[in-house]
C-alpha cells in the first residue's frame, strides 16, 4: 500500500513531462541527425550503394525487370532528388518480340521529392541521351508492352510526369502490331523543352514494312505539350510505299492508339493496284490516282468513308471497309459518274497505260498474247485472289466510248477464299440492257469459268451507230446470249477451253437497203435501186440468227441465217477463241429473179484484232470465167448468162429462228428441213463437208496445228 502510494507521488513530480519531451527532443535530433548523415553519405556516395535496391524496388513496382548496366546516382542536392542512369532498360514482357521496352545510354534528372510520393511526378530537369523504345501489340490485341501489369494486361499505361526543362537528344522508337502486320523504326528530332513546354513541333522520320512492303514516312506532331501532359496530339504524317505517297492527318487521344478517332488520309500515286497490294488486297491495275477519304479505326475494321477522288479520266467516290481479322476482307460501295473505257481496259487483263499510247494489240502482247491476238493472257493472281475476300457494289452512270453506248451499269462482286463471281452485272447498251453472270472459281485447279451473258432487245441502229451504220432505215432490233464454260487462269485461257453456246435473234425488222444490197452484190438490182433514187428504201427482215456453237474453244456457226423480204442471207465456217482467227463465208441468195448477181460467198477472215473482207471470192471468179468463156463462144451478151440468179432461195420458218435453235432445227416455211445452213461445223461448203484442203487450212487457223 504505501509504495503505490509512494509511485503516485512521483508520478505527479512535475520534473517527470521534462523527461517525455527530452526523450523526444532526442529522438527527433536523433532522426534529424540521421537524416543529415543520410544525406551527408547520399551526397558523398552519390547514392550508388542503392543501385541494387532501387533497382528491385523498381522492377517490383513495374512488374517488369528494371537495370542500370552503368552508372548510378541518387541523392539530394541539395533539396531536389538527382538521379543519373547510364545503360538504362527496362524489359518487356516475354510476348514481345523484342527484349527491352526501354533503353537509354544516359539519363539525368533533378526530380521534386515529394512528387514521388504524392501527386503528379514533376522533374524540374531532365536530360535523355539515346532512348530507345520498344512499343508493341501482342498478336491477339489485348495487351501491350506499355501497359504495367500482369503480361502487359489489367494494368495502367506510362503516364508522363510534368518536365520543367528537357533535353532529348538520340531518341529511337520502335512500333509493332503483328496483326496488320506492321513494324515502325522512328527518330525522334531532338527536343528542348522550358517552362513545361516544347513549343515548336517535333519531327519523326522512319521506315518499316507493313505486310512485308517497306516505306517510308515523316511526321510533325504539332501538340507536344499536350502529348507530355497526355492530352490531345495533333499529328501530320506522309508515307511513301510502292510508289504511293499518303499523307494522314487528325487528333489522337493518346500517342499510340486511333481508335474511333476520325483522320483525315489521301493517297496519290501510278497505280491503285500497288496501294492495295500492300495490304494483301488485288484489284485490276489503274493509271495515275488521287484519292481522299476520312478513316476510322473500330476494333478490326478500317473505314474509309467520303471517299472521292479519280482514276485516270475517271471519278470515283463511296465507302471503303478494311477488315484486318484473320483474313483481310474489302467491303466497298462506290459510284463512279463517268468511267473512260481505257480505265476499264485492266478489268480484262489489259494495262490501261499501254492501251491509252499504243492501243489494244499492243496491250495485249504485254500481257504475252502471241501476234494478231487480242485477247489478254495476263493471268488472275491466283495466291492472292485466295488470301482475302471481298464483297463490292459498283454503279456508273456511263462509259465514255466512241463506239459503245453503254450506260448505268451496275456491278455486284463477291469475293471468297478464291471463289469470283460477278453477279449480276448489267448495264445498258444501245438502249437495251445486258445482265451478265460471270464466275471465276480459282478454288478449282486449272480455274473453272462460267460467262451467262444476256441481251435484251436492243435496237441495231443505235447499238451500231459508232461503226458507221446509219440509223435511218435501220429499225431492226437483236437480242441475244452468250453461254459458255472453260477452265484457265487467263480470259484467253478459259476461251480457248470453252464449250457452250452463241445465239443473236433479229426479229422482225428492217435495214438500210444499201446495206443488204451490198450483202447480196447483186450488181443488177443495186444499178436498178441506184438509176430509181430508192437506196433508202428499207427492205423488211422477216426474221433472224447468228448462232455458233462453241467446243474447245472453236466456234462454228450453227446457224447464219437471216430471212428478208429479199434474200435469205446465210454463213458458214467459224472462228477460234484459240487462235483468234476467222474463217467465215456469207453468202445472200435472191428470191426474186436478177439479171446480173454475183450470188457468190463473201469471205470474212484475219484475226479478231484486223478482220478482212474477201469480196471477190473463188466462186465469183469461176462465175466469171464461165462468162468469159460464154462470150468468146458465143457473144457477149451471153456472158451475162453466167451470173443470172434465178430467185429461188428458199424462205424460212421463223419459229425455230426465233428460238435460237442449232442448224438441224431449222426448216422452211413449207416445213421442209433446210440442206442449205450445215451442220454446226465449220466446213464452208453448202453441203457442209470439208474439202481436204479446207480441212488442213482451218486447222492451221483455228487450233495453230500446221
Amino acid at each position: 500500500m504505501d509504495e503505490a502510494v509512494q509511485r503516485i507521488e512521483q508520478s505527479a513530480d512535475p520534473r517527470h513531462p521534462r523527461r517525455w519531451r527530452r526523450l523526444l527532443r532526442n529522438i527527433l535530433l536523433g532522426l534529424l541527425g540521421m537524416i543529415v548523415l543520410a544525406w551527408v553519405i547520399l551526397f558523398v556516395t552519390k547514392g550508388r550503394f542503392l543501385k541494387h535496391p532501387v533497382e528491385g524496388l523498381a522492377s517490383r513496382a513495374l512488374g517488369r525487370e528494371v537495370r542500370v548496366a552503368g552508372d548510378f546516382q541518387l541523392y539530394f542536392a541539395p533539396f531536389h532528388l538527382r538521379f543519373v542512369a547510364d545503360r538504362l532498360s527496362v524489359a518487356n514482357p516475354a510476348w514481345a518480340d523484342k527484349p527491352m521496352l526501354f533503353t537509354a545510354d544516359h539519363v539525368e534528372a533533378r526530380i521534386a521529392a515529394l512528387s514521388m510520393i504524392v501527386g503528379r511526378r514533376r522533374f524540374y530537369s531532365l536530360d535523355l541521351v539515346g532512348g530507345a523504345g520498344d512499343l508493341e501489340f501482342d498478336r491477339a490485341h489485348t495487351a501491350n508492352t506499355w501497359t504495367f501489369g500482369t503480361g502487359g494486361k489489367g494494368g495502367k499505361p506510362f503516364e508522363f510526369p510534368r518536365i520543367d526543362t528537357a533535353t532529348v537528344r538520340g531518341t529511337a522508337v520502335r512500333f509493332r502490331d503483328p496483326r496488320m502486320p506492321l513494324v515502325a523504326d522512328l527518330r525522334i528530332d531532338p527536343i528542348r523543352s522550358t517552362d513545361a513546354r516544347i513549343g515548336r513541333a517535333v519531327g519523326v522520320t522512319g521506315s518499316g514494312t507493313l505486310r512485308a512492303t517497306p516505306f517510308t514516312l515523316a511526321a510533325r506532331l504539332l501538340s507536344p505539350d499536350a502529348t507530355v501532359n497526355r492530352g490531345a496530339n495533333q499529328l501530320t504524317l506522309t508515307a511513301h510505299a510502292a510508289n504511293n505517297i499518303i499523307d494522314v492527318a487528325g487528333t489522337l487521344p493518346t500517342i499510340a492508339d486511333f481508335e474511333d478517332v476520325p483522320l483525315q488520309v489521301r493517297a496519290r500515286g501510278r497505280n491503285m493496284a500497288e496501294l492495295l497490294n500492300i495490304i494483301g488486297v488485288a484489284i485490276p491495275r489503274t493509271r495515275t490516282y488521287r484519292l481522299h477519304a476520312q478513316l476510322v479505326k473500330k476494333g478490326e475494321a478500317y473505314r474509309f468513308t467520303r471517299l472521292a477522288g479519280s482514276f485516270g479520266d475517271s471519278d470515283v467516290a463511296g465507302r471503303l471497309t478494311v477488315t484486318n481479322g484473320a483474313r483481310v476482307r474489302l467491303d466497298s460501295a462506290l459510284t463512279t459518274r463517268t468511267l473512260d473505257i481505257v480505265d476499264a481496259a485492266p478489268f480484262i487483263g489489259y494495262n490501261p497505260d499501254i492501251v491509252a499510247a499504243q492501243g489494244v494489240s499492243a496491250a495485249a502482247a504485254a500481257t504475252g498474247a502471241g501476234p494478231q491476238r487480242i485477247l489478254p493472257d495476263a493471268a488472275l493472281p491466283v495466291a492472292t485472289m485466295r488470301a482475302f475476300d471481298a464483297g463490292l457494289r459498283w454503279t456508273i452512270g456511263r462509259l465514255r466510248s466512241k463506239n459503245l453506248p453503254i450506260s448505268d451499269m451496275d456491278l455486284t462482286l463477291a469475293l471468297d477464299r478464291g471463289r469470283l463471281a460477278l453477279s449480276p452485272f448489267t448495264f445498258t447498251m444501245a438502249r437495251g440492257h445486258v445482265a451478265s453472270d460471270l464466275l471465276f472459281d480459282t478454288r478449282q485447279r486449272p480455274s473453272f469459268d462460267r460467262y451467262d451473258i444476256r441481251l435484251s432487245p436492243t435496237p441495231l441502229g443505235h447499238l451500231l451507230a459508232g461503226y458507221g451504220v446509219a440509223e435511218a432505215g435501220t429499225s431492226g432490233i437483236v437480242r441475244g446470249r452468250i453461254q459458255l464454260e472453260g477452265r484457265g487462269d487467263t480470259i484467253h485461257d478459259s476461251l480457248a477451253t470453252g464449250h457452250g453456246r452463241i445465239a443473236f435473234v433479229l426479229p422482225a425488222g428492217s435495214f438500210w437497203t444499201r446495206n443488204v444490197q451490198l450483202a447480196e452484190l447483186d450488181v443488177g438490182t443495186f444499178v436498178q435501186k441506184m438509176f430509181e433514187h430508192k437506196l433508202e428504201k428499207p427492205v423488211t427482215i422477216n426474221c433472224g440468227l447468228i448462232g455458233f456453237t462453241v467446243r474447245d474453244g472453236v466456234a462454228a456457226a450453227d446457224p447464219i441465217l437471216i430471212d428478208t423480204s429479199k434474200n435469205v442471207i446465210l454463213g458458214r465456217g467459224g472462228f477460234s477463241f484459240r487462235t483468234e482467227a476467222i474463217d467465215l463465208a456469207i453468202r445472200a441468195d435472191g428470191k426474186k429473179f436478177s439479171l446480173f448477181s454475183g450470188q457468190s460467198p463473201v469471205g470474212i477472215g484475219g484475226h479478231f484484232a484486223a478482220p478482212t473482207l474477201a469480196v471477190v471470192s473463188p466462186q465469183l471468179l469461176g462465175r466469171a470465167g464461165a462468162g468469159l468463156g460464154l462470150a468468146i463462144l458465143a457473144a457477149p451478151p451471153a456472158a451475162i448468162l453466167a451470173f443470172i440468179d434465178p430467185g429461188d432461195a428458199k424462205a424460212t420458218a421463223c419459229g425455230p429462228v426465233l428460238a435460237g435453235a442449232t442448224a438441224a432445227a431449222q426448216r422452211t416455211t413449207k416445213g421442209a428441213p433446210r440442206d442449205d445452213v450445215g451442220h454446226g461445223t465449220t466446213a464452208k461448203e453448202e453441203n457442209g463437208h470439208k474439202s481436204g484442203g479446207e480441212r488442213k487450212s482451218q486447222r492451221k487457223k483455228f487450233l495453230g496445228i500446221f
